[in-house]
């Protein structure tokens, strides 16, 4: 009786340590992708702001006024702020762990994708 106890134990402990595994592997985020930006100089007025005025910084999502989940893309500071934070090209770059924008949309074309990517790597000026 004593060996059955034991073996129930370990098998219980043994069956938590895997779920608990399992949890934090499935947990884990893709890396941000970086790009090769030799050559391109990318700014945000004249290369991101475009992009995001037509497929973030609009009703209902991160304009000034929707601000979902807390995040203004319709100015330089409010986007210039949350591109510091690995969400930003996360969700861009559709990696795992991170919610995919623009949400209910296409992906944003590479083309887009990469220079935004730059403009980020490249200390996001304005």
């Amino acid at each position: 009786m004593r060996l059955h106890h034991i073996f129930h134990s370990y098998a219980r402990f043994m069956f938590t340590a895997f779920s608990v595994s399992i949890l934090l592997i499935s947990c884990q985020k893709d890396p941000i992708s970086t790009v090769d930006c030799t050559g391109l100089e990318v700014s945000y007025n004249a290369d991101i702001k475009p992009i995001l005025d037509v497929s973030c910084a609009t009703s209902g999502c991160h304009n000034s006024v929707s601000k979902q989940a807390g995040i203004d893309l319709s100015t330089y500071n409010g986007v210039k702020n949350v591109s510091l934070q690995d969400r930003f090209l996360g969700a861009i770059q559709h990696k795992k762990g991170f919610s995919p924008m623009p949400k209910n949309s296409a992906k944003l074309s590479g083309d887009k994708i990469d220079m935004i990517t730059c403009w980020v790597q490249n200390g996001a000026a304005e």
